[in-house]
């Protein structure tokens, strides 16, 4: 087969992979906006469970006509990115595969794993610890007022709600990928564990920059991000180490 006949197959066979992710998202879509209002009920659930015993009559409003329709439609597109991503992941794996040798198919597979783990990491971090966190934090400055001044109390809208939570559950997601990213990087030989322990005071002031970027103006999020990256950084160290004494060990045997 020519070069061209080769590039030709491989463009269609990508083309189609790509095509049948992308019809599988589609489909999550419609099924995700069906069941959009069940699906905004779980993403508003920390939200509720933070003030169920609130004195105040607590609720969720809206000032557009269109709003809440627009905030269903970013809940269905925002669940099939959501399931729709590990589809992606594998298709793209099965496009390469037939080209790698099996030891790089057992090097790649732990990474394909590890990715939809540690985005559900950080998505359940989010969920059960940060939100709640933050909530409170938020409503610690509302005040009952006085005779003198109005009371400052929260109305929360259903669009920006939703937004500020799947904002926070992306941005914990894909920081979350930290350790693949330097593992993968490690592999290739662009750093090794002297190197990323050298630059942990760095890395450091970098996280929480990163943290004070994506992430509200408040020290809750900020710091519930921060905090988990200096670990996973620390574990990324870790991993490396442990690639590089296997590498030696192996071309020990060679050798």
């Amino acid at each position: 087969m020519s070069d061209s006949n080769s590039f030709t197959s491989h463009f269609i066979e990508l083309r189609s992979r790509l095509l049948n992710s992308l019809i599988f998202i589609f489909i999550v879509f419609i099924f995700s906006y069906i069941f959009a209002e069940q699906i905004y009920n779980f993403l508003v659930e920390p939200y509720a469970n933070a003030v169920k015993d609130d004195q105040n009559s607590r609720r969720l409003i809206f000032t557009a006509l269109h709003e809440t329709f627009i905030t269903y439609i970013k809940v269905a597109f925002f669940t099939a990115i959501l399931l729709g991503s590990p589809v992606l992941l594998i298709q793209i794996y099965k496009f390469i595969a037939p080209g790698l040798y099996k030891n790089e198919k057992n090097a790649l597979l732990p990474y394909l794993i590890s990715t939809p783990i540690l985005f559900l990491l950080g998505v359940l971090l989010v969920y059960y610890l940060i939100m709640p966190l933050a909530i409170k934090f938020f409503l610690s400055f509302e005040t009952l007022g006085s005779n003198t001044s109005l009371p400052i109390q929260l109305e929360a809208k259903v669009n920006e709600y939703l937004s500020l939570i799947m904002r926070l559950i992306f941005a914990f997601g894909i920081s979350f990928q930290l350790p693949i990213l330097l593992n993968l990087l490690a592999k290739i030989g662009v750093v090794n564990s002297d190197y990323l322990k050298k630059r942990r005071r760095y890395v450091i002031v970098i996280i929480f920059a990163l943290a004070a970027i994506l992430t509200p103006p408040d020290p809750i999020t900020q710091v519930g991000l921060a905090i988990p990256l200096l670990l996973l950084y620390e574990l990324s160290i870790f991993t490396v180490r442990f690639s590089e004494k296997k590498r030696e060990s192996e071309n020990l045997k060679d050798a």
